[in-house]
């Protein structure tokens, strides 16, 4: 009768090793010797078979982490919430080098130093201070992000019947007017009817008789007028009522011929066919909008999941235009034609860079709340969905959950990072728009 051998405990490794080819399913004998160095075999099968965390994560700009479409689709969204606000920290920042340059500093200098430099050189120029009037930035979130936010992260969603709502005011189709005059405010932008505008004028209006002026009066000002050129006309605001034109850079009131862009509700219901069509709509309305939506962007109904996740993609998504400014002032005795001409010169660049700030500003704002949701999303949109993940699970999706769970810490440093520099920004923008009575 044999003796009954104990197997050795140095023999079970290569036992385990046999079996990988049943766990792994399709992973084939010819995959697994060439997957097999003699030292790390078990590594670099897993590697091959994309069964390990590859590098990288949200701090480098990677998404596609569990293989899970919820869970990526969330680090999809601290992605892009990360790369918008590092997007208008660094546009704050050249503008802030740009102004800081026209008023002798170095780049790089702090907003407070920026802020003091700029009331000194108003300050030897003006009397009184400037006064800018500004139309709010316009900041449209892409109905088309959107859109495909939600289809990308909740797999019950039908990509091609994604209805996105608009609660705000948005470009619509011509074909849309009569649904947009049911429910809710048409808005046409162009060319007035006979140069008559019954809304906000921005650009030239002509004044045949002597009437206010919201703007630059450029022409005769009966009463006080702010600046006048060599020839004693008005090229300023007037204190009483202007004969001439009136430049309407951020809009306003014309009892003239609106030459410039009139936005008006047309009291037929329709707008011309050369207009710009737009639609305010209240949240209950069900109007197309055509691009981008200037006020909040309302997904279709998905998981809880991804609620955080698409909305965040959406406010990433939007994009703030720079307002037009009018800036008006009135020169301080003793200020000689050359420094009014070179003040003239620095007030047209600094309109830019101000209204390049005001933009910013805007889109910060909207991040600011993002960065925050997404943090307080992460543990529902990461662990919620692994904890869900049924034990019957595939080994990949089971090994790419722990991946996701690993990178999870990351998700509140990448944020947080992100919004340090917002905040930063917002108090710059802020620190300038004292400078400015603003």
């Amino acid at each position: 009768m044999s003796k009954k051998t104990r197997m050795p405990k140095g023999t079970m490794p290569s036992l385990r090793l046999a079996a990988l080819p049943l766990m792994f399913g399709a992973l084939t004998a010819p995959a697994m010797l060439s997957g097999c160095d003699g030292e790390n075999p078990l590594g670099n099968i897993a590697e091959q078979c994309g069964l390990t965390c590859s590098g990288g994560g949200v701090l480098e700009g990677r998404a596609n982490i569990s293989g899970t479409a919820s869970i990526d689709a969330f680090f999809g969204a601290v992605v892009d919430f990360t790369g918008a606000a590092n997007g208008v920290t660094a546009n704050v920042r050249t503008q802030l080098d740009a102004m800081a340059a026209s008023l002798g500093l170095e780049a790089g200098a702090p907003a407070a130093d920026i802020r003091a430099a700029l009331e000194a050189k108003i300050s030897a120029n003006v009397s009184g201070g400037l006064t800018v009037k500004a139309e709010p930035p316009r900041c449209e979130a892409s109905v088309e992000v959107t859109a495909s936010a939600a289809a990308s992260c909740d797999v019950n969603v039908d990509p091609g019947s994604v209805e996105v709502r608009c609660e705000g005011s948005c470009t619509i189709d011509a074909s849309a007017q009569a649904d947009c005059s049911a429910n809710g405010t048409l808005t046409c932008k162009g060319q007035a009817p006979n140069l008559e505008c019954e809304g906000k004028c921005t650009g030239d209006c002509d004044l045949e008789v002597a009437a206010q002026c919201e703007g630059t009066c450029r022409g005769t000002c009966n009463g006080e007028c702010s600046v006048r050129d060599s020839a004693g006309n008005c090229k300023g605001t007037c204190s009483g009522t202007c004969e001439g034109t009136c430049e309407l850079t951020a809009g306003g009131s014309c009892t003239g011929k609106c030459e410039g862009s009139c936005e008006y509700t047309p009291p037929s219901g329709s707008c011309s066919a050369n207009a710009e069509v737009r639609c305010e709509a209240s949240a209950q309305a069900n109007v197309q909008c055509k691009g981008g939506c200037d006020g909040k962007v309302t997904p279709p109904s998905v998981s809880a999941e991804c609620k955080a996740s698409v909305e965040a993609k959406a406010e990433a998504s939007v994009e703030c235009k720079p307002p037009s400014l009018e800036v008006s002032w009135q020169f301080a005795a003793g200020v000689n034609a050359d420094a009014q001409a070179d003040f003239r010169a620095w007030v047209g660049n600094f309109k830019g860079q101000f209204s390049a700030l005001l933009a910013a500003f805007a889109k910060a704002e909207i991040l600011v709340d993002t960065g925050a949701n997404l943090i307080g999303a992460a543990d529902g949109a990461v662990k919620g969905v692994v904890d869900n993940l049924s034990a019957s699970a595939d080994l990949k999706a089971s090994i790419g959950a722990g991946c996701a769970l690993a990178e999870l810490p990351n998700v509140a440093t990448a944020i947080n990072g992100a919004a340090g520099g917002l905040q930063e920004s917002v108090s710059a923008v802020v620190e300038i728009q004292g400078a400015v009575g603003m």
